[in-house]
C-alpha cells in the first residue's frame, strides 16, 4: 500500500485541498451510519468529488494505491453500509447534490446522487410529479437509496427502488465511466446493468447519476385505521384488500406495543377509544388516493366495510393532519425503537401469505432467547419490520440466525429493503446457497478485481 501522504496528496489534487479530510480533520459523523450494530470506523480519507470525472480518478488513485473506498449519501442507511473501512476512502457525494432535469415528456428525473429524497420530491411537486420511493427518511439521498433497492411503505403501489430506476451513470474502481438504460421503459439488449448495480452497495461500482421514473402526484387522498383483537385476522385481511381492486399505495400493519410507543411519542389524536385501543392486538393503516376527490370518498366506503367484514372492531378514517402525523409516525417507528432500547431492527421479507406464521415463530424463538420483538411492517408486500430485544450478543446472534433461516425455509429473505451492509453478512454468509453465493463473488469480481469497494459488505 503506498505511503498515507502520498495518496492524501493524490486525492488532494483530485478534489482540492478544501475538499479532502484527514485525521482529526474528519467529524465523527463520517465514521458511521444509523446501524445499531456497526461500531464507528473512522477512514483515513474523506474525499467530496464534484463530478463523475473526480469520483474517477479518486477511484484510479484507491485503486492503484490498494485503498479501499466506500460510498456516503446522507448516511442514514441501517446495516452499516455506508461505514467506512480503517484506512479506507470515503468518497462523499454532498457537493454532488443536483437535479439535473425533470422530463416531463419521458415522465423521469435526471439527478446527481447526493440529492435528498425531500429536495428531489419538493422539486417534482412543481410539475404535478412524485417520485414514489419513501424508505421512510426523507433525508436519505437518491445515491443512497440506490445502492440499498430501497423499498418503504408505498412499495406496494409503485414497487421499489429497482423498478423506478431506468438508467445509471456510474464508475467502475479502474475508473471508466458508463451508462447503462436510459429514458426508455424497457429495453431487452443484453444483461441489465442498471438493475444489477441498484442494490449492489457500492460494491460494484460508484453511481454518479440516476434516472428516475416519475409518476403524477394524485392530489386527494385518505387513511384507514383499523383495529383488530385478533392478529391472524389482520393478516388474512391483507390478501383481500389487494385482491379488492381498490389499489391502496399504503397497506401497513403495526402490532398494539408500536402503536403504543407511536400515540405517546408522537402525541397521535386517532379517535380510538381507550377500551378498544386495550384489546386491540394490532392494526392496519390503508392510504388510498385518486385525482379525484368523490372516487376517494367512494373507496374509503367500500374499504371500510371490507374491513368490517373481514374482522376489523371499527374503521377510522383519518384525513388531512391525522393520516399525515399517523404515516410519519410510522416511518419514524425506527427512531422510537431505538429509544426504547432496541439491541437490533431487521427487515426481513417473506410471502405475505407466509407473515402469521413468520411473526409467531419470531416471538416464540424471543421468548425461548430471553428476549422479545415488537414490530411493524409493509403487510401489502410482506415486508416485516421487527425491533429486537437480546442484549448479549451471543445470544442474539443465535437469535437472529433461526429468524432469517425461518423466513427463508418460508421463501422469504434476510433483508427486504435496508440491505446487508456489514451487520447481516455473516447471516447471508451462513444460510445462503453456496453456488449462489460463489457466483455473486464471481461477480464481484469482474466489476472490482482489486477489491477495493465497501469491503466486508454484502461478503464477510
Amino acid at each position: 500500500m503506498a505511503q498515507k501522504d502520498d495518496v492524501a496528496a493524490r486525492l488532494a489534487a483530485v478534489v482540492g485541498t478544501g475538499n479532502l479530510l484527514t485525521g482529526d480533520a474528519i467529524p465523527d459523523d463520517y465514521a458511521h451510519d444509523e446501524a445499531l450494530t456497526s461500531p464507528p470506523q473512522k477512514p483515513a480519507y474523506v474525499a467530496k468529488p464534484a463530478t463523475a470525472e473526480e469520483v474517477s480518478e479518486l477511484l484510479k488513485a484507491a485503486t492503484e494505491a490498494g485503498v479501499p473506498v466506500t460510498a456516503r449519501g446522507s448516511g442514514s442507511g441501517l446495516s452499516g453500509g455506508a461505514r467506512p473501512a480503517e484506512g479506507g476512502l470515503l468518497v462523499s457525494f454532498e457537493r454532488m447534490n443536483a437535479v439535473l432535469e425533470i422530463d416531463t415528456g419521458n415522465h423521469v428525473a435526471v439527478v446527481q446522487p447526493g440529492v435528498t429524497l425531500s429536495e428531489l420530491d419538493r422539486m417534482t411537486a412543481e410539475h404535478g410529479l412524485t417520485y414514489p420511493v419513501y424508505p421512510g427518511e426523507l433525508s436519505a439521498s437518491v445515491g443512497g437509496t440506490v445502492g440499498t433497492n430501497a423499498g418503504g411503505m408505498r412499495a406496494i403501489r409503485y414497487g421499489v427502488t429497482r423498478g423506478n430506476v431506468v438508467g445509471l451513470q456510474a464508475v467502475l474502481p479502474t475508473g471508466e465511466i458508463l451508462r447503462t438504460g436510459g429514458r426508455t421503459s424497457k429495453i431487452s439488449t443484453g444483461y441489465d446493468l442498471t438493475q444489477l448495480i441498484t442494490g449492489s452497495e457500492g460494491t460494484l461500482a460508484l453511481v454518479t447519476e440516476a434516472t428516475l421514473k416519475l409518476h403524477p402526484r394524485l392530489p386527494h387522498g385518505a387513511t384507514v385505521l383499523a383495529p383488530f383483537d385478533d392478529f391472524d385476522q389482520v393478516m388474512a385481511a391483507v390478501p383481500r384488500i389487494v385482491a379488492s381492486g381498490l389499489e391502496p399505495h399504503i397497506l401497513e400493519y403495526i402490532d398494539n406495543l408500536t402503536m403504543a410507543a407511536m400515540v405517546h411519542n408522537d402525541k397521535l389524536e386517532l379517535g380510538v377509544p381507550a377500551e378498544i385501543r386495550d384489546r386491540t392486538e394490532a392494526y392496519l393503516a390503508v392510504a388510498l388516493e385518486n385525482r379525484v376527490a368523490d372516487r376517494v370518498g367512494e373507496d374509503v366506503e367500500t374499504l371500510g366495510e371490507l374491513l368490517l367484514e373481514l374482522g376489523a372492531t371499527d374503521a377510522y378514517v383519518l384525513e388531512g393532519g391525522a393520516a399525515r402525523k399517523l404515516i410519519e409516525a410510522r416511518e419514524k417507528a425506527f427512531w422510537n425503537a431505538k429509544a426504547a432500547g432496541a439491541d437490533d431492527v431487521i427487515d426481513v421479507v417473506v410471502p405475505r401469505t407466509a407473515m402469521p406464521p413468520f411473526l409467531t415463530r419470531s416471538r416464540e424463538l424471543a421468548q425461548a432467547a430471553g428476549g422479545g420483538v415488537i414490530g411493524c411492517g409493509h403487510a401489502g408486500d410482506g415486508n416485516v419490520h421487527l425491533a429486537i430485544f437480546c442484549p448479549d450478543p451471543d445470544t442474539r446472534t443465535a437469535l437472529l440466525t433461526d429468524i432469517f433461516g425461518y423466513a427463508m425455509e418460508l421463501g422469504g429473505a434476510i433483508s427486504g429493503e435496508h440491505g446487508l451492509g456489514r451487520t447481516k453478512t455473516k447471516y447471508h454468509d451462513k444460510l445462503a446457497d453456496p453456488a449462489k453465493l460463489a457466483l455473486l463473488r464471481r461477480l464481484k469480481d469482474g466489476f472490482d478485481p482489486a477489491g477495493i469497494l465497501n469491503p466486508g459488505v454484502l461478503f464477510a
